[in-house]
């Protein structure tokens, strides 16, 4: 059954389109059918324009679409709304973008413990959890202000955010575009092993031709979406 609780993400006949399109343009995203299994690593690529992001922000519930579903872990996100679709959001989607979105003024420490407000864990063990988690993935100045860390370990700083909830899934939105070749293979293997550690399923988007041969599993947007492929510039 599509969308049952052995899937980490199950999309069928999903369609989108922003507002300010005509009616009759074609669909900003359009996927027939795509299936993640919990702890799977899928790489999604396509040409710049045919909406890689737009497709995991209606992923993470951020955008609603036209037609068709989303499940994560069973649970169809666009049947839930307001705060029970950010607190199921925050519980069980971790999200890692191209420019981190750290939270300035807050200490690397605090932009982990942030995204556990949204959990279910204790807040006793908050600070602790995050703690720890950002000197596992080499981050021991805990309480520097993300300014003040290299672009690698605000990378670092990012991936522990996404992942200290433990979530069901993480959307990683062009994780590696910002950073040069050496920081980028390092980055998209932390990103890797730590959705490895967690069992989380991982989605990445890109147009970068040397992710592909990191990914076991690689879809063309383009392809799910019925569209002639094109060649990413």
């Amino acid at each position: 059954m599509p969308g049952d609780q052995m899937s980490a993400l199950s999309i069928q006949n999903l369609k989108f389109r922003y507002p300010d399109q005509p009616a009759g343009a074609p669909w900003n995203v359009s996927v027939s059918s795509l299936e993640v299994a919990r702890g799977e690593q899928v790489l999604l690529t396509a040409a710049s324009g045919h909406g890689k992001s737009t497709l995991l922000q209606v992923v993470a519930g951020l955008l609603d679409p036209a037609e068709g579903t989303v499940s994560i872990a069973g649970t169809r996100v666009h049947d839930l709304h307001g705060a029970a679709r950010d607190l199921f959001r925050g519980r069980h989607i971790g999200m890692i973008f191209q420019t981190f979105n750290l939270l300035h003024g807050f200490s690397a420490l605090e932009n982990v413990m942030a995204a556990l407000m949204f959990s279910t864990i204790p807040p006793r063990e908050h600070k602790d959890r995050a703690a720890a988690l950002l000197k596992h993935l080499g981050i021991d100045r805990v309480d520097a202000d993300p300014d003040r860390l290299s672009v690698g370990q605000q990378q670092r700083v990012a991936v522990a955010r996404a992942v200290v909830c433990d979530p069901v899934l993480v959307l990683a939105d062009e994780p590696t575009a910002s950073l040069d070749p050496e920081n980028a293979s390092t980055a998209i293997q932390l990103i890797q092993d730590a959705c490895r550690e967690k069992n989380a399923a991982l989605v990445c988007v890109s147009h970068d031709p040397a992710m592909g041969e990191r990914f076991e599993r690689r879809e063309s947007l383009d392809r799910l979406a019925g569209r002639p492929l094109e060649r990413s510039a």
